[in-house]
C-alpha cells in the first residue's frame, strides 16, 4: 500500500536565492473578450551522524549551475507571449496547453495553477492540448520532466493579468476601490455584498489593441490550491472507459489499418506474391506497399490482421542483419573511452556493468489517424513534439508545412517514446498511397520488435581511495546511440541533429546537462561515447540516468565497504548538499535503515540529483529460494522488492497526489529495469513479441509496502522542479545494492535475469503478428 508523508525541509546551504515580489510583463491581446499572455524575458533564474571521513570537495558540475530544464526554459522564452489564457462569457477560463499529456497529469496541474492565480475552482478551468503551432518554435516539446518548470511562470503571469483586468473592470462597474474587491469561484464581490460573474466582465476587461502591462503574482503564503492534493480531473473518465484516445476517435472513413513488417529490424519489402488474393479477403478495402512494409486497410482491425497474416512477402535485410547481444556488446566494449588513472597504480575500487536493450513501448499501442488529400493533410496522434512531426510529415507528403494540420490527442503513456512520431508519419504515407483516411495501429509485436528501444550500454567506474577520502571518481558510459533527431521540438534543431555528427553532439549535450555526481569524490569526471548501430532508439524515461546512477551507486556501496563505513553514513558524509542529506535522512528514518533482516533479504540505498530536485530510495528485497522460485503461469518471478521508502525534494509541489503517482510509476519502472525487463537481440531481430514475454513489473513483483515522502521545500523554493522521471534512477541504484547484499555478490549486468533461459516459447517472425489466443476466458475464470 502506498502511503504519502510530508517531511520538514532540511537545513539549506543557500542553494536558492530569496525571491521578492517581482513585477512581470504580461500582454493584453486585442480581442472582443479578455485574452492575455505572458512575456518572460525579465524572469530571473532561481537558482545526522557526525562525519568522520574527509571528503575532498569536487569541482562544480554543469547541471548544478545550468541543466536541461534551464535549456528548455530558455528556449521557450522568446515565444512565451504566444501562450494565451482566455476568459469565456460563461465564466470559465480556457487554455490550450502546448504540451502533450500522456497520463502524467499536466492538464490537472495546469488547471490548478490557473485556478490558484484567478481564485477559481479547478473545474472552472478548461485545459486542452494545442495543435501543432510552428510559431512556438522550441516551446511545444514535452520531455525531460520539463513541462511544469517551463510553463509555471508564464501561465501564472497570464492568469494574474486576467485576474487584474477583471478586478479593474469590476471596480469601474461597481464604482469601488479595486483593493476592496475579492474574487472567488468566478465571482467578484465588493464589501457590500454586490457580486459580478467574471463572464459578465470579459468584454469590459478586454482590449482593442495589444498592450504591455506589469503584473505582480500572488504570494506563495496566500496559496489555497497549489500544494494541496488534487485527484486528476480525468480520473473518473479513465477508470470508466470514457476517456478518448486516438483509436477511440470517430474520423469519417478512417478505417483500421495494420502494417505487415519484416522479420529483421527495419527490413523493407522486396516483393509481394499474393496482393490480389489478400485484397479480395473479407472486409479488406486496400493493400499497398509502403516504405516500412505492406499496409492493409479493412473494416475491422481483426480483418486487417488476418490480411497481414495471409501476406506472402519477400524482404530485404534489415539495418542490424545478423547482429546479436554478443556482437553489439563487443562493439560497445571496443568503443569504451579510457580511464585516466591506471589500474593498480594506487588503491582503487572498480566496477564494470552492462545494461541490455529495453523496450520503450507504452501501454497504449503506437497509433495515429491520417486523412491526406491532394493539397492538405490532417493528422491525429499523441505527439510530444508536434511541430517537428508537422514538418517531417509535410516533407514526406510533398506538401507545404502550413497545409498539414496536426491535432495533439491525449496519450496512454509515453516514457519518451512519443518524442518520435513513427505512427503519424507512417499513417500519412499510407493514407496518401491509398487515397483514403486510415486509422493506423501498431500491434504489440510491432512495438517490441520494430519499435523504439533504450540502447544497450556499458558503464565503467574507477575510484581511487585513501583511508578516509575518495581522491577521484571516473565514469565512462558507452551506449548504442540515442536518437535525438527530434531536436528541441522544431524543424531547425531536428535538421541539425540529422546532420553529420549532429546526433552525437545532442547526446553529449543532454548527458552533460543531466548527469551530476551527488558526492564529493575529489576529481570527478563523467564521459559519454555513443556508437551508431542503426537501431530505433529514443529517450526512454530518464534517458541516461538509470544506468549511470546504478553503476555509480553500486560502486559507492563498495567504496563504503572499502573504508569500513555504513552505506548510509558514508553517503551522508560525502553528500554535496544538505538537500541530498535531507532526502537521505528521510528514507533512513522512515524505512528503518539498518534493521535486522533475515538471510537472503537485505536493504539497499540509492540517491540521485536531477531536474532541480533530489531523490533517495531505500529498498528491501527478498532473494530467498522460496521467493525467487515461486511459480506464475508463463510469467517471471525472481527476487521480489518487498518494501520501498522513497523521498523527493522537488522544490515547490503543485499537486502532491500527482507527485506520488509519478513516483509510484518510476519505482515500478526501476524494478523492471533491474530485475526482469529486457529485449534479447538474436540474428538481427528482437525475440520478445508482446507484453506477455516482455516482463515489465507485474502485480506479483510490486512491493506490498510503498511509502512516498515529499520533503517540503523551504520558503525560498518558489519554483517547481521536474518530477515525471525523478523516481527511476535512485530506485534502480537502491535495488541493485539491496540485491548485491542479499545474494552476497555484486551484479555486473542488468536486468539480472537477462542471461537466463527463456521462460517462454518465442513467437514466430513470419507472419509478423502472432495468432490471437483462443483460451483467454478459460484462464480468466480458471475453468
Amino acid at each position: 500500500m502506498a502511503q504519502h508523508r510530508v517531511a520538514p525541509p532540511p537545513k539549506r546551504e543557500g542553494l536558492r536565492a530569496p525571491v521578492g515580489r517581482r513585477k512581470f510583463l504580461g500582454y493584453l491581446v486585442a480581442a472582443p473578450t479578455l485574452v492575455v499572455a505572458a512575456e518572460l524575458t525579465r524572469q530571473e533564474i532561481f537558482g545526522g551522524p557526525s562525519a568522520t571521513a574527509a571528503p575532498i570537495t569536487s569541482a562544480p558540475q554543469p547541471p548544478e549551475a545550468y541543466d536541461l530544464l534551464d535549456l528548455l526554459r530558455d528556449a521557450s522564452r522568446p515565444t512565451a507571449n504566444l501562450i494565451r489564457v482566455e476568459v469565456n462569457r460563461d465564466g470559465t477560463v480556457s487554455f490550450a496547453l502546448p504540451r502533450s499529456d500522456n497520463g502524467q497529469g499536466i492538464i490537472t496541474s495546469t488547471q490548478m495553477i490557473i485556478a490558484e492565480e484567478m481564485g477559481l475552482d479547478v473545474d472552472q478551468v478548461q485545459v486542452t492540448l494545442a495543435d501543432a503551432r510552428p510559431e512556438l518554435l522550441f516551446n511545444q516539446i514535452t520531455g525531460g520532466s520539463s513541462t511544469t518548470f517551463t510553463t509555471y511562470t508564464p501561465i501564472r503571469v497570464a492568469a494574474a493579468l486576467a485576474q487584474m483586468r477583471l478586478l479593474d473592470a469590476a471596480a469601474q462597474i461597481l464604482n469601488q476601490d479595486v483593493r476592496t474587491l475579492t474574487a472567488r469561484k468566478g465571482l467578484i464581490t465588493d464589501t457590500l455584498g454586490n457580486a459580478l460573474p467574471i463572464g459578465d466582465l470579459t468584454e469590459p476587461a478586454s482590449s482593442a489593441v495589444d498592450q504591455a502591462v506589469d503584473v505582480v503574482l500572488k504570494p506563495r503564503e496566500d496559496f489555497t490550491i497549489i500544494g494541496k492534493p488534487q485527484t486528476k480531473t480525468d480520473a473518473r473518465d479513465i477508470v470508466t472507459g470514457r476517456k478518448s484516445f486516438v483509436n477511440d476517435l470517430k474520423i469519417p472513413d478512417a478505417l483500421p489499418t495494420v502494417i505487415c513488417r519484416a522479420p529483421d529490424l527495419n527490413g523493407t519489402p522486396d516483393d509481394v506474391e499474393n496482393l490480389k488474393q489478400v485484397r479480395a479477403m473479407p472486409g479488406i478495402t486496400d493493400v499497398e506497399v509502403v516504405s516500412t512494409g505492406v499496409a492493409v486497410r479493412a473494416q475491422t482491425f481483426g480483418q486487417a490482421i488476418d490480411g497481414v497474416r495471409a501476406l506472402q512477402v519477400s524482404w530485404n535485410d534489415g539495418t542490424v542483419h545478423g547482429e546479436s547481444d554478443e556482437t553489439i556488446l563487443a562493439k560497445l566494449k571496443a568503443a569504451e573511452l579510457p580511464l585516466v588513472v591506471p589500474a593498480g597504480a594506487v588503491e582503487t575500487v572498480e566496477g564494470s556493468f552492462t545494461f541490455y536493450f529495453k523496450s520503450n513501448s507504452s501501454l497504449e499501442p503506437n497509433s495515429a489517424i491520417a486523412d491526406v488529400r491532394s493539397d492538405s493533410a490532417t493528422i491525429w496522434g499523441p505527439m510530444k513534439n508536434p511541430v517537428t512531426a508537422q514538418a517531417a510529415i509535410a516533407k514526406k507528403l510533398g506538401l507545404p508545412q502550413n497545409a498539414v494540420t496536426v491535432h495533439v490527442v491525449q496519450g496512454g503513456g509515453s516514457f519518451g517514446r512519443k518524442l518520435f512520431f513513427d505512427a503519424a508519419l507512417e499513417a500519412a504515407e499510407v493514407s496518401q498511397a491509398m487515397g483514403k483516411p486510415v486509422k493506423l495501429m501498431w500491434t504489440r509485436a510491432d512495438d517490441s520488435r520494430q519499435g523504439r528501444v533504450h540502447g544497450m550500454c556499458t558503464s565503467r567506474v574507477r575510484a581511487t581511495v585513501t583511508k578516509d577520502s575518495v581522491l577521484s571518481f571516473e565514469q565512462r558510459h558507452t551506449s548504442v546511440s540515442t536518437d535525438f533527431t527530434h531536436g528541441l521540438g522544431d524543424a531547425i534543431t531536428a535538421a541539425g541533429a540529422k546532420a553529420p555528427g549532429g546526433n552525437l553532439t545532442f547526446a553529449e549535450s543532454i548527458f552533460e546537462l543531466t548527469q551530476a555526481n551527488p558526492y564529493n569524490f575529489g576529481v570527478s569526471t563523467r564521459m559519454l561515447n555513443e556508437v551508431d548501430m542503426r537501431f530505433n532508439t529514443s529517450s526512454m524515461r530518464n534517458v541516461y540516468s538509470p544506468d549511470v546512477t546504478t553503476a555509480r551507486e553500486v560502486v559507492t556501496d563498495q567504496l563504503a565497504n572499502k573504508m569500513g563505513r555504513d552505506a548510509y553514513e558514508f553517503r551522508r558524509e560525502f553528500a554535496r548538499s544538505d538537500r541530498i542529506r535531507g532526502v537521505l535522512d528521510a528514507v533512513a528514518k522512515q524505512g528503518r535503515w539498518g534493521r535486522s533482516m533475515k538471510n537472503g533479504t537485505a536493504q539497499g540505498l540509492g540517491i540521485h540529483h536531477e531536474y532541480k530536485g533530489v531523490t533517495a530510495a531505500l529498498v528491501e528485497i527478498d532473494c530467498r529460494p522460496e521467493t525467487v522460485n515461486r511459480k506464475i503461469r508463463e510469467g517471471v518471478t525472481g527476487p521480489r522488492v518487498t518494501k520501498v521508502t522513497f523521498a523527493i525534494d522537488a522544490g515547490l509541489v503543485i499537486n502532491p497526489k500527482g507527485i506520488e503517482a509519478q513516483m509510484m510509476g518510476g519505482i515500478n519502472d526501476a524494478i523492471a529495469l533491474i530485475l526482469t525487463s529486457s529485449l534479447h537481440l538474436t540474428d538481427g531481430h528482437f525475440v520478445e513479441a508482446s507484453w506477455d514475454n516482455y516482463f515489465y513489473t507485474r502485480q506479483w513483483n510490486t512491493p506490498p509496502e510503498l511509502n512516498i515522502i515529499i520533503v517540503e521545500p523551504d520558503d525560498q523554493a518558489d519554483e517547481p522542479g521536474g518530477a515525471g522521471e525523478a523516481a527511476v534512477a535512485a530506485t534502480c541504484g537502491a535495488i541493485a545494492n539491496a540485491y548485491a547484499k542479499a545474494v552476497g555478490k555484486v551484479p555486473t549486468y542488468f536486468p539480472i535475469n537477462h542471461l537466463d533461459p527463456f521462460p517462454f516459447e518465442p513467437k514466430p517472425l513470419v507472419p509478423p503478428i502472432p495468432e490471437s489466443p483462443v483460451d483467454g476466458l478459460r484462464y480468466t475464470y480458471g475453468g
